[in-house]
């Protein structure tokens, strides 16, 4: 934890039980304020922030490795557990990968949850909500005229994450992220291929601005078009990528063939392999 973290913890103003301990912290995870592979303050520090012995605080700790929530690494501290990844089972994510129509179906079924999870945003976002979304946008920008694709992805899927922070529905919030996790590790297609196509980074950018603007006016009606609009566009970039992937794999196929058997020779039907005829 940094500075920034500071005050994270509240301390217990009650009866100092390893429950209160618990629920605490499960709280935070349950909000979305702990994210899956943060690290916990070591004990003595959590213990002082929480106002509880350590022996409590060791209670509490086992408690919550035990429901799967944190996990400890002997001698490397206490982290949040990858309860997200849960979101998809390992077969299902798998099986999901081996068919190219399932990303057909994902993009549809993130068009309906962005367009609600931008709405609710625009009508529930606090004025911290807002400034973050506002931050990440400034990122996304410098990111974009630097020509830095990676940082401009970083910031893509950090600004989807704020607003679906801003909606303030937890159900919605670990969906997405969910979501999100199985997008950042290529499972339904290549973003950097998205990113690549012509305008694409223009566009892209443009349509995150009109969601963040809709959120900031507090149009929930504006904010869900201007998200599944640009779910829209995405489908769109998906099937040229996939596209210009398919040309690029053929024009190989025929390169290859034409060195394998050169300009002007031509296999002789019903001949040998080794037979062969010039083209007069």
């Amino acid at each position: 934890m940094t500075d920034k973290d500071e005050g994270l913890f509240a301390q217990i103003s009650h009866s100092r039980t390893a429950s209160e301990v618990v629920q605490q912290i499960e709280l935070l995870i349950l909000d979305g304020v702990l994210r899956d592979g943060d690290r916990l303050p070591g004990e003595r520090d959590l213990a002082q922030d929480l106002d509880v012995s350590r022996p409590i605080l060791r209670e509490a700790l086992k408690e919550l490795e035990a429901r799967g929530l944190l996990v400890s690494h002997h001698g490397g501290g206490t982290y949040v557990a990858d309860i997200i990844g849960q979101g998809f089972s390992k077969p299902i994510t798998e099986l999901i990968s081996r068919h190219a129509r399932a990303t057909r179906d994902y993009l549809e079924y993130r068009r309906e949850l962005e367009g609600l999870t931008a709405e609710l945003a625009a009508k529930r976002s606090t004025d911290t909500d807002r400034a973050l979304l506002t931050r990440i946008v400034a990122d996304m920008k410098r990111a974009h005229e630097s020509g830095n694709p990676e940082e401009e992805l970083a910031a893509d899927v950090e600004f989807h994450n704020a607003i679906g922070e801003a909606a303030h529905n937890i159900i919605l919030l670990h969906t997405m992220r969910a979501c999100y996790r199985l997008l950042s590790e290529g499972i339904f297609f290549n973003r950097k291929a998205v990113f690549a196509l012509a305008n694409a980074r223009e566009r892209l950018l443009e349509q995150h601005l009109a969601i963040h603007a809709a959120i900031l006016s507090g149009d929930g009606e504006a904010a869900k078009g201007a998200a599944q609009a640009h779910i829209d566009f995405v489908v769109q970039a998906v099937d040229e990528a996939t596209r210009a992937d398919e040309w690029g794999r053929v024009a190989k196929l025929r390169l290859i063939r034409r060195d394998n058997n050169p300009q002007g020779t031509r296999t002789a039907r019903g001949s040998g392999p080794d037979k062969t005829e010039t083209s007069r």
